[in-house]
């Protein structure tokens, strides 16, 4: 299995710190708003390499945080005249609905900053005790950039250029920094602010530290995986590198993974500009399913284009999974219990190859796409060969293994069956009897009630089938 490791920028082959154990952390959202869908690409990409990994038998530790003291959240909580708590554990809530909708993976451990704040000042004292780190006067602590060599590493940034290069570049300063690319550690408290007690001041700490103290608590000093968008290469986990691996004295992340942007109709997304989108948003026009295959289309590491059409495209390309699966359980219900015929046992083996192809490209970099496109043709074949005359074990066969692939990738194509009231069925029933006796007229009249009733018939050559419209 191969990683592009954006610290080396090359694929990498995967080998974990301890055989069969993976630990991963992802940076996970600050919690003052619903999520959008640029927040739920990570979600989806890194759950889906979680899912993979564990899939290869690696028990894997997944950490995920929550920023729950933050300007944005502080701002929202004096607007609502509320604690800042009330606003972050709202939109926790929240988020968890949004990642269920998702079907991401609960994490092993989802720690929240406002409630790790000893550990960050813990690690703060051992920077100012290494010499890493300063107090200003105001109780304000940095870290001195400077103090670390490898600083730039992740994002290949060199400190002289940051230096002289665009002031967006830079790490915002005040006059106070020994060094305007000196980052802020733990800062004073402000009116109306909440804020924690401190050797140094009353204050709150800097948004960096607390994914270096929780990573280090929940993981270990050394970690597998370090994971998030590429907005956060620099200067979020380039600063969380310095400040780990000045306190630890060790590499903090073997392999750093990094998801690219998603625009929307090939424009950034933003709310000034209108096309600003929600999870919640999306929900209301389409299953969440369908926006995890369209996350899932394209390389993680591949700008991805939000469109409505594409949307589509994805609505349609999950359905032809789902609508297969669902002809799977129709003839299961019907198939003879026999075992496989010899015919049948070496059109399994000849399926295998479908799923070979799946592992292939998940284990280049977990490219999704072309993994997606081998559980496309395995569809294709299981379309070809899957008859009224198939045998219970075949049509199972072949079921499992498609749902097993789709599992690997989220998504839920084995849809349970609805049960229908008695005067539903008692209709359906009614039609075919219609039809048998020639009364067409009837049994399009009940066609008709069912629809009004949000319910779909269709006439296959397995049998009436229905769905919710």
């Amino acid at each position: 299995m191969k990683i592009f490791n954006t610290l080396s920028r090359k694929k990498e082959e995967f080998v974990p710190l301890k055989e069969g154990e993976v630990n991963m952390y992802v940076c996970g959202p600050t919690v003052y708003n619903l999520i959008h869908i640029g927040n739920a690409r990570p979600m989806i990409v890194f759950d889906t390499a979680r899912r993979y990994m564990e899939h290869k038998g690696y028990a894997v530790n997944y950490v995920s945080n929550f920023t729950d003291v933050d300007d944005k959240i502080i701002k929202k909580a004096n607007e609502e005249g509320v604690e800042p708590s009330v606003i972050s554990e709202r939109y926790i809530a929240e988020c968890k609905k949004d990642m269920e909708g998702l079907n991401v993976k609960t994490a092993t451990v989802h720690p929240k900053a406002t409630e790790e704040i000893d550990g960050m000042i813990e690690m703060i004292q051992t920077l100012i005790d290494k010499g890493h780190a300063y107090v200003a006067q105001d109780g304000t602590v940095y870290f001195k950039t400077r103090s670390f060599k490898d600083y730039g590493k992740l994002s290949h940034k060199n400190l002289d250029d940051l230096r002289s290069g665009e002031r967006s570049l830079l790490v915002s300063g005040e006059d106070q920094k020994q060094d305007p690319l000196d980052f802020v550690l733990w800062k004073p408290k402000k009116e109306g602010e909440p804020y924690w007690e401190s050797p140094w001041c009353q204050g709150r700490p800097g948004w960096h530290i607390e994914c270096s103290v929780m990573s280090r608590k929940y993981l270990g000093e050394e970690i597998d995986i370090h994971a998030g968008g590429e907005d956060l290469i620099f200067p979020h986990h380039e600063n969380e590198i310095a400040q780990s691996e000045a306190a630890n004295d060790k590499e903090f992340a073997k392999y750093w993974m990094h998801n690219a942007f998603l625009n929307i109709d090939n424009k950034k997304m933003s709310k000034s500009a209108g096309n600003f989108f929600t999870v919640r948003d999306i929900s209301e026009k389409y299953d969440l399913q369908v926006l995890r295959f369209f996350m899932l289309s394209a390389h993680y590491r591949s700008p991805l284009n939000f469109s409505a059409e594409l949307m589509e495209a994805a609505k349609n390309g999950l359905e032809r999974i789902v609508s297969c699966v669902g002809n799977l359980n129709f003839l299961l219900e019907s198939a003879a219990d026999a075992e496989m015929t010899e015919e049948e046992k070496g059109l399994i083996k000849e399926a295998e190859k479908y799923t070979v192809k799946f592992d292939e490209a998940m284990d280049d970099d977990i490219n999704t796409a072309d993994a997606i496109s081998a559980i496309f043709e395995l569809v294709k074949f299981t379309n070809t060969n899957v008859s009224e005359q198939s045998g219970k074990a075949f049509v199972q066969a072949l079921k499992d293994e498609i749902v097993m692939l789709s599992d690997i990738c989220g998504l839920i194509v084995d849809k349970k069956e609805e049960i229908l009231d008695a005067d539903i069925e008692a209709l359906i029933q009614e039609r075919q009897d219609a039809r048998k006796a020639k009364n067409f007229a009837r049994a399009d009249e009940i066609r008709d009630m069912l629809a009004a009733q949000g319910i779909v018939l269709e006439d296959t050559r397995e049998g009436v089938k229905w769905k919710r419209a």
